[in-house]
Order: structure tokens, then C-alpha cells, then sequence
């Protein structure tokens, strides 16, 4: 029954106007090829710091500063931008579903049980 109800919830939540805003955006970030070059790039010069710093280097001042720029350039771009807003709202029916499955847990457990037989 729980397995039943958990898939019911999930088809609710797959046709909400939430997730459907966050797929669309993340569809649209996905065309927008100058972006997804740009953070590419921005993930490699990250992966590439962390393996700096795993060697006990500090990353350099110029991948600071590329790291930076293209941060600031991304952040500027719609289709980010787009994503970034439809994510936080999602997150945010998220954490409604969460407190209301937790309300009907804490209501359940409150609850007698009648057991039959």
C-alpha cells in the first residue's frame, strides 16, 4: 500500500507546474550551447583546482580569476537564470510534500491501531 500511495505521489508531483517549469528550463539550458560550452568549462577548471588541492597546491590567481568571469558571465545568462528559479520553487513544493508527510506521520503514529483477529 505504501509502495502504491509513494508512486501515486510521485505521478502528482511529476504533472505539477513546478516540476514541469523545471524541465522545461533545464530543456532550454541544455539548447542553449553557449552556456552549457561555458560551464563545461567552469567544471573543468573546478576539477582541475580540487586535483591542485589534493596534491597540497594552491589553484593559481588566473584560475581564480576564470573561474570568476565565468561564474559572473553564467549568472548573467537567461536560460540560467530560468533554471535557478524553477529549481528553487520546486524545492520549495518539495519541502511542503515533506513537512505533509511528516505531519501524516506524526498523525499516524499517534493513532491507535486496531489490529483484527
Amino acid at each position: 500500500m505504501i509502495e502504491d500511495k509513494a508512486k501515486e505521489l510521485g505521478r502528482l508531483i511529476g504533472q505539477s507546474t513546478e516540476y514541469k517549469e523545471v524541465k522545461r528550463a533545464s530543456d532550454s539550458l541544455n539548447e542553449d550551447k553557449d552556456t552549457v560550452a561555458l560551464l563545461q568549462k567552469m567544471e573543468q577548471l573546478r576539477v582541475d583546482a580540487q586535483r591542485m588541492l589534493q596534491r597540497g597546491e594552491r589553484p593559481t590567481e588566473e584560475m581564480e580569476r576564470q573561474l570568476d568571469s565565468l561564474l559572473a558571465d553564467i549568472q548573467g545568462r537567461m536560460t540560467y537564470q530560468r533554471l535557478l528559479v524553477a529549481q528553487e520553487n520546486f524545492d520549495k513544493t518539495m519541502a511542503r510534500v515533506n513537512d505533509w508527510i511528516l505531519e501524516g506521520i506524526e498523525k499516524g503514529a499517534a493513532s491507535p491501531i486496531i489490529t483484527l483477529g
